[in-house]
């Protein structure tokens, strides 16, 4: 199969992490989380003593950068991070996380430390990346960029079942907050603002399910590349 670079985008809630793997695996090609790098650096500041909005400075994450190594590993098809040595699983999917990431994502030398690992994969391999700036600063030239979204209330209640399913504790009204929250922050950044590429495919997916999400993006794929997916 000729090397594809497929680019996911969209805010929280909308599926992208999910739908973006179920398609990798049909494709088999490498699904490539980003948005865990940057829960990674987050959590790093979290334990490093920093506030949500002291991570959003810059003078403040620079000096903790060169003490930190980040790895991806595959393991059966799914990507884990290693930060300095310690796979964390889980523990960046912590509720609070979710704004310590959006506040990192904010900080121009955070952006700098992660984007050459992000271009480094999609330059290897065929990727699906999913995040909220892939087509319009980490893979411009994907040959298949889409803009993924949903109603806040629908992202919401995907967000709080996942956590409930996870067996964390959740109030939903919370998390509808943290996702209007986190979309503002992240729409309103300075350094690569959350919005579609201007050739992105607009992709609504309040009405579909997991299923129909999976072969919208699958058709996208063959209509732009050729690249047939393999049936399940």
């Amino acid at each position: 199969m000729k090397k594809i670079a497929i680019a996911i985008d969209g805010p929280g809630g909308a599926g992208k992490s999910t739908i973006s793997k179920a398609v990798a695996k049909r494709l088999g090609i490498i699904y490539v989380d980003t948005g865990a790098l940057y829960r990674t650096v987050g959590y790093y500041a979290r334990e490093n003593g920093l506030s949500v909005e002291d991570a959003k400075v810059s003078d403040k994450m620079s000096p903790l950068l060169p003490n930190i190594s980040i790895e991806i590993e595959y393991v059966e098809g799914t990507q884990h991070v290693i930060l300095n040595g310690e796979d964390l699983g889980d523990k960046i999917r912590e509720p609070d996380i979710s704004m310590y990431a959006s506040a990192v994502s904010s900080v121009p030398c955070v952006r700098a430390f992660l984007l050459a690992a992000q271009k480094d994969l999609a330059a290897k391999n065929s990727v699906i990346m999913d995040g909220r700036d892939i087509g319009t600063v980490i893979l411009p030239e994907a040959e298949v960029k889409v803009f993924m979204t949903a109603t806040n209330e629908a992202r919401a209640e995907r967000r709080y079942k996942e956590l409930m399913a996870k067996g964390v504790k959740a109030n939903f009204e919370d998390v509808l907050r943290e996702l209007i929250e986190r979309d503002t922050a992240d729409s309103t950044r300075a350094a690569a603002p959350l919005k579609p590429a201007h050739d992105a495919i607009i992709f609504d997916n309040s009405e579909y399910d997991f299923d129909g999400s999976v072969e919208y993006i699958i058709k996208i794929v063959y209509e732009k590349t050729g690249v047939k997916a393999s049936e399940e």
